[in-house]
């Protein structure tokens, strides 16, 4: 279900408190509401500038609605879950939480409800959200992605997709890879160690080599992505390259026409929603969502419409 997201208007701040002049600049000043603490404690591996969106997106939101925002972020569920669990004990005002390992979390995000502290979920485990305690959830909804990719790639001629999953057992991840292959059934998984691009290329380039017929390789996130496509001319393939997930990289490949598409989940919204909505919470006791997920994606960019966000995906806002 789409969700509009009313209430969602961005100032122009990128992260931070607005200086004063940017009144003047038409960004506006900071609500005059009670300081709250909201910690955003995610599953980002170091390096997936992805994740730089998403952060951007809420420092943003933060700065406009007086909110001294603490990041946090493990790739581990374990590790995940205790920064939820100190971010519980630190007296935080409302924690967002992506939920790509949501077993591991659902403890600690137990003890935060049990507490009266208000959940958003994003980005991962929008099946899970509601029972893990969220309010609302902000995202792709991932199995609808990937069968927009597959349903592209289908009346593109494709029938041999390998769909690239860098995390094992992540959710979102595994639902795009379904996705695709229930509109496209000759797709094939390859699961490679995402927090090693050199194992990355040479795991994707060694697939290329052994198997004849692949004819497009799908990243699920622009570096990984851009990692595929140098495996794919390292190995001199025929085989195109498509994507999940943007950044200015591999918006230009776009462009160029080195890349087919991508499937954006435009994550700026989704930082920018999730620190929001828990300042609506607090602020009027509303709740964005009605119980549903509010969807940010899926937004195919191909060739036809990747110069207009070229910019913005430059800003890191795309």
């Amino acid at each position: 279900m789409l969700v509009p997201l009313a209430g969602l208007a961005a100032c122009s701040s990128e992260g931070g408190r607005p200086p004063e002049t940017e009144a003047a600049a038409g960004g506006g000043a900071a609500v005059s509401t009670p300081e709250l603490k909201i910690a955003l404690i995610t599953h980002a591996a170091p390096g997936d500038t992805f994740w730089d969106i998403v952060r951007k997106g809420a420092e943003e939101a933060a700065a406009k609605d007086n909110v001294s925002l603490q990041y946090l972020s493990d790739p581990d569920g374990g590790r995940q879950a205790q920064l939820v669990e100190q971010a519980v004990d630190q007296g935080v005002d409302g924690i967002a939480v992506t939920l790509a390992k949501p077993d591991a979390m659902a403890s600690a995000l137990k003890t935060a409800a049990d507490a009266g502290i208000p959940i958003v979920s994003l980005n991962a485990g929008e099946d899970r959200s509601q029972e893990v305690g969220a309010f609302t959830h902000f995202g792709s909804n991932e199995k609808l992605a990937g069968e927009a990719l597959g349903e592209r790639l289908a009346e593109d001629g494709f029938s041999h997709p390998v769909c690239v999953i860098q995390e094992q057992g992540h959710v979102g991840l595994e639902n795009r890879c379904a996705g695709v292959k229930a509109k496209v059934p000759g797709t094939e998984i390859l699961y490679v160690q995402g927090t090693d691009m050199t194992q990355v290329e040479s795991t994707v380039t060694a697939k290329l080599q052994a198997t004849s017929g692949i004819d497009v390789a799908i990243g699920l996130g622009a570096p990984f992505t851009m990692t595929i496509l140098k495996a794919v001319n390292t190995v001199g393939s025929d085989t195109k390259v498509a994507s999940f997930d943007m950044n200015s990289e591999l918006a230009q490949k776009i462009v160029d026409g080195e890349v087919i598409l991508t499937i954006d989940q435009q994550p700026w919204l989704q930082g920018y929603g999730a620190v929001d909505a828990l300042w609506q919470t607090h602020r009027g006791g509303f709740q964005l969502g009605g119980g549903q997920p509010v969807l940010t994606g899926p937004t195919i960019i191909d060739a036809e419409n990747a110069e207009a966000v070229l910019d913005f995906a430059a800003e890191g806002i795309r």
